[in-house]
């Protein structure tokens, strides 16, 4: 099923977080929920969530994707830590996945990794960036090779639910969407979760 990083930072969107966190282990992948510090991790909306390992204990490790949350200053945060910019190039060097939602993909843009590619944003959120060298989409959820992107916290189930059709296909995103009843999406009503 594979493995997945989560950083969080403090100021990040509780929202997506919780949510690709929940998706991707409801579909049976193997979730690292990695604060950039010790501790528990205050959310943009003052939730407080607790992050199982740092992301200095994780540093070494190879993950299928890695997977950043939005919103600010949880976005500059991640920009911030040269750790996490380094894992990011190399889990692109060495053929893996790497995702953003909403303010996020301007970390993606930052490490280099938009360069020649399409993507998507919190509107303005990679205006601002600094950085040139990619197009902009006003879709929900973009991938371009490697690079998978999301506009916000209303397509954060749609980006979660892209993961994992992309980790673990078509049927298993299936399965994990049908229960939640949603009224359009494809997968149709479900059982009770």
């Amino acid at each position: 099923m594979g493995s997945v990083l989560v950083p969080l930072a403090d100021g990040c969107e509780e929202l997506e977080a919780v949510t690709i966190i929940d998706i991707l282990r409801r579909a049976g992948v193997e979730v690292v929920v990695a604060g950039l510090a010790d501790g528990p991790v205050r959310a943009s909306r003052g939730t407080v969530l607790l992050p199982e390992t740092t992301l200095e204990a994780v540093r070494e490790r190879e993950f299928d994707l890695i997977v950043l949350p939005g919103g600010l200053p949880g976005a500059d945060h991640l920009q911030a830590d040269t750790r996490l910019i380094t894992l990011l190039q190399q889990s692109v060097a060495r053929g893996h996945k790497v995702a953003a939602i909403c303010a996020a993909p301007k970390v993606l843009a930052h490490a280099g990794l938009l360069q020649g590619r399409h993507a998507t944003a919190y509107p303005g959120a990679l205006e601002g960036c600094g950085v040139d060298g990619f197009v902009r989409l006003d879709e929900p959820v973009v991938e371009d090779g490697p690079v998978i992107t999301s506009m916000g916290p209303g397509t954060a189930l749609d980006f979660a639910l892209h993961l994992v059709e992309t980790l673990c296909g078509h049927e298993q995103r299936e399965a994990v969407e049908r229960p939640l009843c949603r009224p359009h999406g494809g997968a149709g009503h479900g059982e009770a979760v």
